[in-house]
């Protein structure tokens, strides 16, 4: 199943392609604290299209919805709870 363990995983790819090997938080700031630039956004973005079927064209889009790992679980979970409704 996907979840939280597959985001932080793709997040620590991103970091990683910056040469980023400080220690990850799933609640550390990733774009707002400079981290993860704007291209990552977009990246972050496709992805969860990709994998959790996100449609960022009907919820909206704002850094804070993928600011964190956990910013990123909290949105995933919001809008497969919605899906179900």
């Amino acid at each position: 199943m996907k979840g939280k363990a597959e985001i932080r995983e793709f997040v620590q790819g991103l970091l990683t392609n910056y040469g980023d090997d400080e220690p990850l938080a799933n609640g550390d700031s990733l774009l707002l604290s400079g981290r993860l630039q704007s291209i990552d956004a977009v990246e972050i973005i496709m992805f969860l299209e990709q994998t959790f079927g996100i449609d960022f064209a009907q919820i909206g889009f704002d850094k804070e919805l993928i600011d964190s790992v956990d910013a990123i679980d909290a949105t995933v979970q919001t809008t497969m709870n919605c899906k179900k409704e």
